[in-house]
């Protein structure tokens, strides 16, 4: 399917590894220029230097902390007028409630949550000012299938969840879309940092992390490629009445009412 994509600039955060990177990847291929931020200038510019040669785009890096909202802003000031957002840097600590002190939440939240509110605010003033665009929240199927082993990450996806039903119920009264995707299990560094986690709370021994796969829909997570191409879709005008809603992909885990 031609998404109609050719020519709109992406700012993609968390953009270095993952779904950041599978979705470069993806816009890029669909003729978009990106500008590409996370915390890593090597892997971000290597990516960056890659996905240009490979398919003729402009791509941008910016290698920055964006743990505060004055970096979220600043960024959003070096990208200037983008079409598409994509929300994806994130970190939110795994553990239950009694494992997890505040400097967790709190340094979980504001990359994520507070991170995804502000860098949308910013982006969308313009967008507003232009009648178009599109915020894409990358947020996580624990919002809506709470675990108390991931507690801090329910309640923030949960946070995220509601912010895009929110924004999106009202922004395309201003030419603008939102909406988000909740992935389960994808196949990532940082699902194998969870998955330890989760396997030393089942098993009491993280390197049993790898058990979990017999667990999973079809036995396998998520590829970070279908994550991305679910968001190259949303994210164009094929999907262009949708706005306000969240988008799960994690082979029915949810569904279900299965953790994994």
């Amino acid at each position: 399917m031609k998404l109609d994509l050719e020519g709109k600039t992406v700012l993609i955060t968390g953009a270095s590894k993952g779904i950041g990177l599978a979705s470069a990847e993806t816009f890029a291929a669909e003729g978009c220029h990106l500008h590409l931020a996370a915390r890593s200038k090597k892997e971000l510019d290597d990516a960056a230097a890659s996905i240009a040669k490979k398919h003729g785009v402009r791509v941008a890096a910016h290698a920055m902390d964006l743990s505060t909202p004055e970096a979220m802003i600043e960024l959003a000031r070096r990208a200037g007028a983008v079409d598409i957002l994509i929300n994806n840097a994130g970190d939110i600590p795994a553990g239950a409630l009694d494992t997890l002190a505040d400097a967790d939440w709190r340094r979980g939240f504001e990359l994520k949550v507070f991170g995804y509110i502000t860098l949308a605010r910013e982006c969308y003033a313009g967008m507003k000012a232009r009648k178009s665009g599109v915020i894409v929240n990358d947020i996580g199927n624990s919002g809506e299938n709470w675990d108390a082993n991931y507690i801090a990450g329910s309640t923030g996806n949960a946070a995220l969840m509601s912010f895009t039903k929110a924004l999106g119920g009202a922004s395309l009264d201003h030419g603008i879309r939102v909406v988000g995707v909740n992935p389960g299990p994808v196949a990532t560094d940082r699902m194998i940092k969870l998955m330890k986690r989760r396997a030393k709370d089942w098993h009491g021994d993280e390197s049993r992390w790898q058990e979990l796969f017999a667990k999973y829909p079809g036995g396998r997570p998520a590829t970070a490629q279908e994550v991305a191409d679910l968001m190259a879709f949303l994210a164009s005008p094929r999907a262009g009445y949708i706005t306000g809603t969240v988008v799960t992909i994690d082979g029915g885990i949810s569904a279900k009412r299965s953790i994994i």
